[in-house]
């Protein structure tokens, strides 16, 4: 169906007698240095050590960026890369870069070196700044093409990139405050490359005003609901979509925010936890899987913290149960580079606050509904909209403020006859507007012309209590097409063998899904943004 034309003749309209301001990440920034500046950002450091300042110190070294960068040449429009962990001095990036107009290149440091360099010329980065303890990757991706010639900021001490300057070299003695220009909120801040699991990685820019708007939408009391009381740790790296909009979320309603840097090991991240008194914290499932298993085997608690907001991939059952043991209640979240990138989250509507065990627990497995500012729905593969019933499967179509209609630099249109995102994923919708994601749609197992999951087959396995982690592939069949292949890792130290893992499986899902056989691999490789990597 194409998209028609709806809009009314406003000649005769009146215009209204608001205000026009600009949605832009300077309004968030001088909303934070007028109302929030005694809150605190830590920062854990290269060298394990902690760096402490409020965000009215934090707006001072902004502005000395500002400076610094204007006089390194930076010009409005021009891309600014950066190639960091989780630090203050990488906020402060995040900041600066887009209030003088320019756009923040976050790069994910767990590309390629190949592919980090492709990304740096193709981005055009006229600055990079990297930390200190991954100069030699950047180093490395350098030596890939020898030609290119970029000039580098060091987050730290280091040289390994013959050159460079310093940051706190490049930032000192500078004034403390800036006149930020005018920008008009349609102007790209943050360029994000999506993590490339086939093909070159695709560029999304961002706006002033998406990122605004994201961050309003996830920061509802049914989403994110983040308040200044709280005390958040982003485990999701800041390359990867802007670590979920925390760096401008949590600064905009004034609560603490702890930058976990390098050391994700889970010793470290429950010390940072515990001497914090981190309330939230962020992550994909790879990390608290592990912080999971750390807890369980010294039978120890983290008492400040409430909620954990689980994305990046399907959160297993398991998790959920465990970490509840333990008072921690963890919210399942869903999004793409695409769409800035919170998509849905898993809370809990009125109809179910009151439901217990597997009922709470299914509701809480979903991807969860979209928050204000995401329209989706579900279609076949003649773009015919299917009903949301909780049981029909069709391809994910998202649109909204903050969700992408084209890639940078890449002529073609990415939307739908509608103006819809096609996600890739395929999914069911219910009457209450829960997404659940059953598979993407080129991992989806077609067998017998029916289609099976391969999420929900991975979830099932990694609740063997010997299971680490799971992957299901589908493998050629000469009568089903495809039939579905299980990959397990399993537990250091755990032994399984795959009479005991099918049978675990038995009777959880329909005859006709059980995996035809299992493979057991010492390890499952993973997506430069932790995501299984099935090819």
């Amino acid at each position: 169906m194409k998209m028609l034309d709806t809009r009314l003749d406003m000649s005769t309209a009146i215009p209204s007698s608001m205000m026009d301001v600009d949605l832009t990440i300077t309004w968030i920034f001088e909303h934070v240095m007028r109302n929030n500046g005694a809150r605190h950002v830590v920062s854990r450091l290269d060298d394990g050590t902690t760096f402490r300042y409020t965000y009215g110190d934090f707006g001072k070294r902004v502005a000395q960026l500002a400076h610094a960068l204007v006089e390194l040449g930076i010009k409005p429009g021009d891309r600014v890369a950066s190639f960091g962990w989780n630090t203050h001095r990488h906020l402060e990036l995040y900041y600066a870069v887009p209030m003088i107009g320019a756009v923040l290149h976050t790069v994910n440091i767990r590309l390629f070196p190949e592919q980090v360099c492709w990304v740096f010329s193709h981005a055009d980065d006229k600055l990079v700044f990297v930390d200190a303890s991954l100069a030699p990757a950047v180093a490395n991706a350098m030596a890939t093409n020898p030609d290119m010639k970029i000039p580098f900021v060091v987050m730290g001490e280091s040289d390994v990139l013959p050159g460079a300057q310093t940051y706190e070299e490049l930032i000192a003695g500078r004034p403390e405050t800036f006149d930020w220009p005018s920008i008009d909120e349609k102007q790209a801040a943050i360029l994000c490359y999506t993590s490339a699991t086939t093909g070159d990685p695709k560029g999304v820019l961002f706006s002033h005003r998406s990122t605004v708007l994201h961050a309003f939408g996830a920061g509802l009391p049914d989403a994110l609901a983040i308040a200044q009381s709280d005390t958040v740790l982003p485990v999701v790296p800041m390359f990867h979509v802007n670590a979920w909009g925390v760096p401008y979320l949590v600064p905009m309603v004034g609560a603490n925010l702890v930058m976990p840097g390098p050391k994700l090991d889970p010793k470290s991240v429950i010390d940072l936890v515990n001497d914090e008194k981190v309330t939230m914290s962020l992550g994909v499932p790879t990390v608290w899987l592990a912080v999971r298993d750390t807890l369980e085997a010294t039978d120890t608690y983290l008492p400040s913290l409430k909620t954990l907001v689980i994305g990046g991939s399907a959160c297993p059952p398991s998790l959920f149960d465990d970490l509840a043991k333990r008072g921690i209640a963890t919210v399942h979240a869903w999004g793409m580079t695409e769409m800035s990138p919170i998509g849905t989250l898993a809370a809990l509507k009125p109809p179910f606050a009151e439901l217990e065990g597997e009922a709470r627990l299914d509701i809480l497995q979903t991807q969860g509904y979209p928050p204000f500012g995401v329209q989706m729905k579900i279609t076949d593969d003649a773009d015919k909209e299917l009903p949301w019933d909780g049981k029909t499967f069709g391809r994910l179509k998202v649109s909204g403020p903050a969700v992408s209609k084209a890639y940078f630099r890449v002529d073609s249109n990415i939307l739908d006859d509608e103006g819809y995102f096609d996600t890739g994923d395929v999914a069911t919708i219910d009457a209450h507007g829960y997404m659940r994601i059953t598979d993407r749609s080129k991992d989806v197992i077609k067998s017998g012309g029916e289609w099976i999951s391969s999420i929900e087959l991975e979830n099932l396995a990694v609740g063997h209590p010997a299971v680490a982690e799971a992957a299901v592939i589908g493998i050629h069949h000469p009568k089903w097409d495809e039939r579905p292949l299980l990959i397990v890792q399993l537990k250091a130290g755990q032994t399984a063998t795959r009479e005991d893992i099918l049978k675990f499986m038995d009777g959880k899902i329909a005859k006709w899904w059980m995996p035809d056989d299992i493979a057991f691999v010492d390890g499952i490789p993973h997506t430069a943004t932790g995501k299984i990597l099935k090819t």
